[in-house]
């Protein structure tokens, strides 16, 4: 199994060290035949609006959307879930979403980079103890469709959730010493 991490911008090297530490194979996604043969996807934080400008730069918007679509599993961390979502209430006029998962995004929900906070959330699906959620400029998950299931809250505010394959979290794993998350992620193994 061979997991990319799209590494655009962002927190890609960090989502690898944690695959890797856990034995996954990984592979940088920079150009659309990157994307040939992968099991999983890995979209990390970052800026959303330059993700975006670059993916479509490069080529590989339309390869995303496609391989999002074909039940490849995902997981979006931050700026991952705004460019999986269905809709962005305050992106750039011409910002896409890949429409992988039915959520509504807020992106820097949770205040700028100085108002940005860790919380210890529990997590069902991961077990005890909570999870340190690091949130940096953290997106609001507006609404969240009748096919997503919602994994976990903060302050009642949906920020872990899943629709088939889709992972998307507000709040940044790979910055939490804590590998629990990224092990459920593999743990999905079959296109949906």
């Amino acid at each position: 199994m061979t997991t990319g991490v799209l590494a655009l911008q962002g927190a890609f090297a960090l989502h690898e060290q944690v695959l890797r530490s856990l034995g996954e194979p990984t592979v940088q996604v920079r150009r659309p035949e990157h994307l040939d043969g992968l099991d999983r996807l890995v979209i990390p934080g970052g800026e959303s609006t330059t993700i975006t400008m670059l993916a479509e730069r490069t080529g590989l918007i339309e390869p995303l959307a496609e391989l999002v679509r074909s039940g490849l599993p995902v997981l979006g961390t931050c700026a991952g879930a705004i460019l999986l979502g269905s809709r962005i209430l305050d992106g750039r006029p011409d910002q896409r979403c890949l429409g992988a998962i039915d959520i509504t995004t807020r992106r820097n929900g949770y205040g700028r980079q100085v108002e940005s906070f860790t919380a210890q959330l529990e997590v069902p699906v991961l077990g005890p103890p909570p999870f340190r959620a690091v949130c940096i400029r953290a997106p609001l998950l507006e609404e969240v469709g009748a096919g997503v299931e919602v994994l976990a809250r903060l302050e009642g505010r949906p920020v872990l959730a899943r629709q088939g394959a889709i992972m998307v979290s507000t709040f940044h794993p790979e910055l939490a010493d804590d590998v629990r998350l990224h092990e459920h992620f593999l743990g999905v193994d079959v296109r949906v």
